[in-house]
């Protein structure tokens, strides 16, 4: 599996943003602007996890389902369960398992 890096964590008055980058080269990496709020990071991970974390739980759970030029450029985290009825189990079993 690719890299995944998440840069430009900031907090903001209801949840996260970052961009992550998926990919090691420069020329290849593809990069996505992600917000997370609170009401989903509290309901996937409970606080048992960081808001790091679970953005890099996600990307590898998109990771193994689509390449990373299919993944959109700018999304919610929340968005992910709308495309991928299993999201939302795939990842709290790992929050359990983490």
């Amino acid at each position: 599996m690719e890299p995944i890096i998440i840069q430009n964590m900031q907090r903001t008055g209801s949840g996260w943003t970052c961009v992550v980058e998926v990919g090691v080269d420069s020329d290849t990496a593809s990069h996505h602007n992600v917000t997370l709020d609170d009401d989903t990071y509290d309901r996937l991970t409970a606080s048992a996890i960081s808001p790091e974390d679970l953005i890099e739980l996600s990307f590898k759970f998109l990771l193994e389902r689509e390449p990373k030029e299919s993944i959109l450029p700018n999304f919610d985290l929340d968005m992910i369960s709308k495309y991928f009825d299993d999201y939302e189990s795939v990842i709290s079993k790992e929050v359990e398992s983490s």
